[in-house]
């Protein structure tokens, strides 16, 4: 057997950057805004240093920076006043609602940006599930599927790109897609939350929509942490019933789940880096620990060279250096 010098293929930048197997681009990225009610004000998240929430108008603006710089898409979360949820979640389908109105105004001013909105209704429950709760407090599958069809519906009325069903209930990507065909939307595309976990790394997301639980946990729906096949299944099924996209949320701690999803489909894949992963890295950032840019940057190429076709994150404006040299 020959010595094999296989560090020739390391020993400049040059060389390096020519066979990189992996990239990260500015379109790569799906950037998550909080949208809050008002005008002209963004508030910070305590839990998640450096990201914000905005009223429309900034949310404008900011989206607007972010599409000149190769940002294709941006995503949608609501920050819902609390006198304006209840148990039904009536709310979730206002159509002067925030979202709505979100999606039109951010459509109008930036058509060529690809707006993702999310279909679930835990911003909009006063216990902060992401279904109807019933008399038992047990979240009822079906009552649940007839408020995110008219959501759903909603936002799509409102010019919606892609609707992104995140709530975990069963048969709710067949139901949405047939909602929205026959009230003639077969233009809009659905991502869905496929293999969702019932994670700790949400905390800080629910700090950010200002939303907590006031019984007990989402584990009757969102997915077991431990299992591998049912992750499998749960996105086959939602490919049979018509996602056009399906997610792995979260990402860095579910890699294996995405590289085993991409050898089964062949429908694009999307993974949350969710605000957990963002809150930890930058909690380090700020101790000194750990540079953020170039964790983030390693951090989510591992998520790209798993599977993801592209990737939801809140670390954007710590990889603009890092995808720009690249």
């Amino acid at each position: 057997m020959q010595f094999k010098r296989l560090r020739r293929n390391r020993k400049s930048q040059a060389i390096r950057s020519l066979i990189q197997e992996t990239h990260l681009r500015a379109s790569d990225f799906v950037i998550p805004l909080f949208i809050i009610p008002g005008e002209n004000r963004t508030e910070e998240i305590a839990p998640m240093p450096g990201v914000l929430r905005y009223t429309i108008d900034r949310a404008i603006e900011e989206a607007a920076k972010l599409h000149s710089e190769g940002i294709a898409a941006i995503a949608l979360f609501p920050v819902v006043e609390k006198e304006l949820r209840n148990k039904t979640a009536s709310e979730a389908y206002n159509k002067d609602g925030l979202i709505p109105k979100a999606i039109r105004e951010i459509k109008k001013q930036l058509p060529t940006l690809c707006i993702i909105s999310d279909v679930a209704l835990d911003p909009y429950t006063v216990h902060g599930h992401d279904g109807i709760a019933n008399e038992k407090n047990e979240i009822d599958n079906d009552l649940t599927l007839e408020v995110l069809i008219k959501q759903a519906l909603t936002q799509a009325e409102a010019g919606i790109d892609v609707l992104a069903p995140s709530d975990m209930m069963d048969g709710r990507v067949y139901m949405i897609r047939k909602a929205l065909d026959q009230a003639g939307f077969h233009h809009v595309s659905i991502l869905s939350y496929a293999a969702k976990f019932a994670s700790a790394f949400y905390a800080p997301f629910r700090s950010a929509i200002d939303t907590k639980l006031s019984f007990g946990d989402k584990k009757t729906y969102q997915l077991n942490p431990a299992n591998v096949r049912e992750a499998l299944l749960e996105a086959k099924t939602d490919e049979e019933e018509g996602a056009d996209i399906l997610m792995v949320k979260p990402a860095l701690l579910y890699l294996d789940i995405l590289a085993k999803l991409r050898q089964e489909t062949t429908l694009p894949l999307a993974a949350y880096h969710v605000s957990g992963e963002y809150a930890m890295v930058m909690a380090s950032h700020e101790k000194g620990y750990l540079d953020a840019g170039a964790t983030f940057y390693e951090s989510l190429l591992s998520i790209k060279r798993a599977g993801a076709d592209f990737i939801f994150t809140y670390a954007y404006p710590h990889l603009r250096n890092f995808i720009h040299k690249l």
